[in-house]
């Protein structure tokens, strides 16, 4: 278990973040590394000595996006720096939840601690201060274009440092002033650049992604598992799943995905052998290692990024600072960029939302096929009862599935392929990558709800043909566990009763693997 992580701007890793997103406040502490500090108070006074000299720098002596040619005077750089988070924190929809936050906190801190952002020491403590005695701001949803980065809502985060906007302490939700103050903490009146550090970057999208594409990886072992046991309740075949067949079209997750299958079936009685009446089985079963694995190359792609993103320096402008030789003075210069771009990770982001929705419509097709009896052959009765006519069973159980897939093809259009311009077409390409964080996460909770409903299937069809059978036989060694699991909440569904109270705990089964690490790839 993590205790202490140690912000540097540079070893953020996944595993962090989950802890701090999912912990409790101080559990694990957050503290800043060093030579981090040293950084960052380079940076801070090499902000002052630009003050000193008078020069004109974009968003600390100047106003910000077309404003950009609005000279600020000296004595109104706080000022300046302390309406950007006013006038920005118009984020709108529902708020943030806490691991979220805690997440997007934690995140921001890291980018800030690289030290070319000219953020103060004191400013950023505070940040962490905050997060291990969980003062939460609370951030809406809503209102990030993506560039320059996710202005709204981290305007929303910034506006609680200065005693502003509304936050969560204890459980309860007030002031930004008030939870300060009830965690022992003092607000900070932003000096230069400060203002403009905290809210410009892809912070918001990158919290947001990070938490779905662990969610992801989480549940494309899960969908592994699912299609075993609806292969099992069907009388499947694992011939499909031999390594020979994937050694020939040798993409890696593929490969991953049929060694996955093959490690779950293992010792499995309910799957058939060669039969020369039914020598191959229906695509949603017989090409599991194709579709999920493909949909695992974009849960990796997304991991991939990610993990770049986290320790990158993702506002603008960035400020360098370089030694000054022996005798000399140091070297300033404030260069603008675009890092605040989220266009890396929209794309990711649409990607992995259509490999979700991919992995959903697969599995609604299997359910489809446990429920409907022409389709599989009369292995199962129709709609998962013995008595249908009197009782409909599962038949409205696939409706559900059938809705959501459907939603998540309409969420799957990229909202990468979009853009609209903003602050008087200065600003005249933005990335949309916080729409696509928050329709990923969309799109994974319905495939989580996918998932439980083809496994609520799924255990009634195994329960139907062991009575069949008319004899005990065993599951996959894979399959046994999420099996038992099921059957642990839910019973076997013999007569129409209220169904909504089963899928919810099939959903809780769910969630429970989803949330589990210690067994992560």
């Amino acid at each position: 278990m993590i205790s202490e992580i140690t912000v540097n701007g540079e070893g953020l890793t996944f595993e962090q973040v989950l802890a701090v997103a999912y912990g409790r406040p101080g559990e694990p502490r957050v503290v800043l590394d060093e030579r981090a500090k040293a950084s960052v108070n380079r940076a801070a006074a090499a902000v002052d000595e630009l003050l000193e000299r008078g020069e004109v720098a974009y968003g600390i002596t100047t106003g910000f996006g077309a404003f950009k040619d609005k000279i600020i005077g000296r004595e109104q750089v706080e000022e300046l720096q302390r309406n950007i988070v006013l006038s920005h924190a118009v984020g709108v929809g529902d708020a943030f939840d806490v691991p979220t936050v805690r997440a997007i906190m934690l995140i921001r801190a890291n980018t800030l601690a690289r030290g070319f952002s000219g953020i103060r020491l004191e400013t950023l403590e505070l940040i962490l201060e905050c997060l291990n005695r969980g003062v939460h701001p609370v951030i809406p949803e809503k209102g990030s274009l993506g560039a320059s980065g996710d202005l709204a809502p981290l305007a929303h985060f910034a506006c609680v440092l200065i005693g502003e906007g509304r936050a969560e302490f204890g459980g309860e939700v007030m002031s930004g002033a008030e939870a300060l103050s009830k965690a022992g903490l003092s607000p900070v009146v932003l000096k230069a650049k400060e203002g403009l550090a905290l809210t410009n970057g892809t912070t918001v999208m990158t919290a947001v992604g990070l938490l779905e594409t662990a969610r992801a990886i989480r549940l494309a072992d899960l969908a592994d598992i699912a299609g075993c046991l609806s292969l099992e309740a069907l009388n499947g075949t694992v011939s499909a799943f031999d390594e020979r067949i994937h050694a020939l079209r040798p993409h890696p997750r593929q490969i991953d995905t049929a060694r996955n299958l093959r490690k779950h079936l293992k010792g499995s009685e309910f799957v058939r052998g060669f039969d020369p009446a039914n020598v191959q089985d229906a695509y949603t079963l017989r090409c599991i290692p194709q579709v999920h694995g493909a949909c695992r190359d974009a849960v990796a792609y997304a991991e991939w990024l990610l993990k770049i993103e986290l320790n990158s320096v993702t506002d603008n402008p960035l400020i360098f600072v370089s030694e000054p030789p022996e005798g000399g003075t140091q070297s300033i210069e404030v260069i603008s960029g675009g890092n605040f771009h989220g266009e890396p990770l929209a794309l990711a982001f649409d990607y992995l939302t259509i490999a979700l929705a991919e992995l959903g419509n697969i599995s609604e097709r299997r359910i489809m096929r446990l429920t409907d009896e022409s389709s599989n052959a009369h292995v199962l009765p129709a709609f998962l009862t013995e008595h249908g006519g009197l009782n409909s069973g599962f038949m409205i159980v696939q409706y559900t599935a059938a809705a959501l897939c459907t939603e998540n093809k309409v969420l799957a259009h990229p909202a990468s392929v979009d853009t609209i311009p903003s602050s008087a077409n200065v600003e005249d390409h933005v990335s949309m990558g916080a729409t696509a964080a928050l329709k990923l996460r969309q799109v994974a909770e319905n495939l989580a709800n996918i998932l439980s409903i083809e496994l609520f299937c799924a255990a009634q069809g195994v329960d139907l043909r062991k009575a069949r059978i008319g004899e005990e036989k065993r599951l996959g060694a894979g399959t046994q566990e999420i099996y038992e699991g099921i059957r642990r909440r839910v019973p076997f569904i013999g007569r129409d009763e209220y169904m909504k109270g089963h899928m919810d705990e099939v959903l809780a089964v769910v969630r429970e693997f989803v949330s589990r690490s210690d067994d992560r790839p």
